[in-house]
């Protein structure tokens, strides 16, 4: 159902030291790169959505919307875990360290951080043998 989602940027140079290691360390690639923006998925597999992070089409600044957010599943809370740490370690914000939510459903973990664009980016997962 997804194709892509993008995030908007004002240095890409920056944005690609945050989101490489972390895209790297999901198993995504980097499928595409020019100088205004930058790809990542599985380059043979189409059926996996791509991420794209650069400038926006309409030269304007790039600006985060309020409610905005873009939420990778993963496969364990070691994952998260992992991911949240090196997001912390390249520039990222935390905005919701990682742990349980019950709230969203019997074994949801979940981290939350923003990109130092401010884009607000979720590591989750259902993870129900470790929640009880």
């Amino acid at each position: 159902m997804i194709g892509y989602i993008m995030v908007g940027t004002n240095d890409l140079t920056r944005s690609l030291a945050f989101y490489d290691p972390i895209l790297e360390a999901m198993g995504l690639e980097q499928c595409w790169r020019d100088d205004l923006s930058a790809s990542w998925g599985k380059r043979n597999d189409e059926t996996i959505p791509r991420f794209f992070t650069g400038y926006p089409f309409d030269g304007k600044a790039a600006c985060v919307g309020n409610g905005g957010m873009t939420a990778f599943q993963l496969k364990n809370a070691a994952t998260i875990d992992r991911l949240y740490d090196l997001a912390m370690q390249n520039g990222g914000s935390d905005e919701g360290k990682p742990g349980f939510r019950p709230q969203y459903g019997e074994g949801f973990y979940g981290a939350y951080v923003r990109d130092p664009d401010g884009n607000k980016i979720a590591f989750v997962c259902f993870d129900v043998r470790i929640a009880g």
